[in-house]
């Protein structure tokens, strides 16, 4: 479904990736992982246009994207639920959620049913259900991580990128955080999840990749990555 070879990307004159590929089949649970400063959130907001890449191919369902803008990108079905949340303050919940349907709304996107779709995300989410007509910068920490996620799922994509979820959040929203990307992962939402709790992402994952200074130190499925010695050193710590 998501398909990226020999990325190459940066700011300005400063090259943070170099030539990573890797590859999330529909349906699938791909977690990125490596310490700060890898380039991990740099892979996501170059798959979504958020910065041009230098070089390379990124491909969703055989269709290449690599350079395109964001808001072209998301036309064919790429979502991003960005680190920090980014959620439109001064909007409803409701209203953010709403803006996550855009592109299907305005046609861009097959619309299918918005409503049920927003129905199915209070179900998925009950505190926005709650909050519903509650201003998004009123919300807690954990409260507009959950928009962001639920607004990223209103465009009903193809591949949802999750970037940091969990950060800055306590251990009981983490935790609640990793049910829901555990339901998503059930429904076969395919997902591509940059995590700084690499034990978690492991734990839930089908396929992981390590990032080391902008490149792939190691792949594989995410029970033999969570049971390698090298990973368990440099990521999980002596806990896990």
């Amino acid at each position: 479904m998501l398909t990226v070879e020999k990325l190459v990307a940066g700011y300005g004159k400063v090259r943070v990736l170099h030539e990573i590929s890797l590859d999330v089949q529909e349906g699938q649970l791909v977690t990125l992982i490596g310490s700060n400063g890898a380039g991990k959130t740099t892979t996501l907001r170059a798959l979504s246009g958020m910065i041009k890449p230098e070089s390379g191919s990124i491909r969703i369902g055989g269709a290449e994207i690599a350079g395109l803008e964001s808001h072209l990108i998301t036309r064919r079905g790429l979502a991003h639920s960005p680190e920090g949340r980014r959620v439109f303050p001064v909007l409803s919940v409701e209203d953010n959620l709403v803006m996550g349907a855009f592109t299907r709304l305005t046609g861009s996107r097959p619309k299918g049913d918005v409503k049920a779709d927003l129905a199915r995300m209070y179900e998925l989410f009950p505190r926005l259900a709650e909050r519903r007509l509650q201003l998004a910068g009123t919300l807690s920490g954990g409260e507009q991580q959950m928009l962001a996620m639920a607004r990223a799922l209103m465009l009903n994509p193809k591949v949802l990128l999750l970037d940091e979820p969990s950060m800055g959040l306590a251990p009981k929203l983490v935790e609640e955080v990793f049910s829901i990307v555990s339901r998503l992962k059930a429904a076969k939402v395919t997902m591509l999840l940059v995590e700084q709790f690499a034990a978690a992402a492991l734990e839930v994952a089908d396929f992981g990749y390590v990032l080391e200074n902008g490149r792939i130190a190691a792949s594989g499925p995410a029970e033999r990555l969570k049971n390698d010695p090298a990973v368990r050193a440099a990521y999980l710590g002596a806990a896990h």
